[in-house]
């Protein structure tokens, strides 16, 4: 199952990074330790949604979606 995510910046809170992994813990762990270039400087993270999609090409063409600025109206208004 690959979950696409919308994090916050928790010393930062108008940063927010939107991502597809399979490992959502992992992958949040790895945010907060650093090893991501583009979240490292804006840590620590937390999830604010995480929606699961069982078809990886689904997950992928959510994610291209939510990063669309009609994307980033929908998850502004929902999320």
């Amino acid at each position: 199952m690959c979950h696409v995510y919308i994090m916050r910046s928790i010393s930062c809170p108008l940063r927010h990074y939107i991502g597809v992994t399979s490992n959502l813990d992992r992958r949040l762990a790895a945010h907060n330790a650093g090893t991501n270039v583009h979240t490292s400087k804006y840590r620590p993270w937390e999830i604010i949604v995480a929606i699961g999609f069982q078809d990886e090409a689904r997950a992928f063409a959510f994610e291209k979606y939510v990063k669309s600025p009609s994307g980033r109206a929908f998850a502004k208004k929902h999320f």
